[in-house]
């Protein structure tokens, strides 16, 4: 992706709305573009927290490990996500760990100490970073809230409701939802089990809600799955 794509695509970042061209053009020049290909690990719970990183292209899973050592996943990220971004609020060292999970990712890794340059000299940046940092902090609240008050069904209904009212294809009054999680990834972000997530696919698809092929899931409806 030649800079000027990428000057031009990160002015659709929600984080970037703050920033004038010269300094979006900043962050092109001094950070460093990417190219991952899948399951590579873009970074590691242990390591120093001294890059942020906005996701171009792909989609990339942040993940944790239990207490039990199995993986958690915590969040899928599509293009226009950025990572890491406690580093911008005092993290010292990560906690969680990104992994792609598409055929290829395109990253743009830049220094925390460049941002909070930035931040320093446009005090208007500063405000949206504590917002989408805000934001991200009351999504893991309302996650941990289904975790523990819906049941298994509810948080893998609530799952493909949310990534194809976010990312899914109008087709009519369907919705098709492409995708590149497996059965287990769908199991370890609902905090369920592989054949749990089986169970209610078959469900909703003998009952005409959803039609599924590895790949993609068609939803007659989203509004009214359940």
């Amino acid at each position: 992706m030649e800079d000027n794509n990428i000057q031009s695509y990160l002015k659709d970042f929600p984080l970037m709305s703050c920033l004038t061209e010269n300094e979006i053009k900043q962050i092109t020049t001094f950070g460093e573009v990417i190219v991952y290909k899948k399951n590579d690990i873009i970074f590691t719970a242990g390591e120093k927290s001294t890059e942020i990183f906005l996701l171009l292209k792909g989609v990339v899973k942040i993940t944790a490990k239990s207490f039990d050592n199995r993986e958690v996943i915590k969040m899928i990220l599509h293009p226009k996500s950025v990572m890491s971004e406690l580093s911008l609020a005092g993290e010292e060292v990560r906690n969680n760990e990104g992994t792609v999970m598409t055929t290829e990712a395109l990253v743009l890794k830049v220094k925390v100490e460049f941002v909070k340059k930035m931040m320093l000299q446009n005090p208007e940046l500063a405000m949206c970073i504590v917002n989408f940092i805000g934001r991200k902090l009351k999504y893991a609240e309302e996650r941990l809230e289904s975790l523990a008050m819906s049941d298994a069904r509810e948080r893998i209904v609530q799952f493909l409701k949310a990534n194809a009212e976010s990312f899914g294809l109008p087709i009519g009054h369907e919705t098709l939802l492409k995708h590149e999680f497996t059965q287990q990834d769908i199991a370890s972000f609902t905090g369920t089990s592989r054949q749990t997530v089986t169970t209610v696919l078959n469900d909703l698809k003998k009952s005409n809600k959803i039609h599924f092929k590895r790949k993609a899931i068609l939803i007659r409806d989203v509004a009214h799955l359940a």
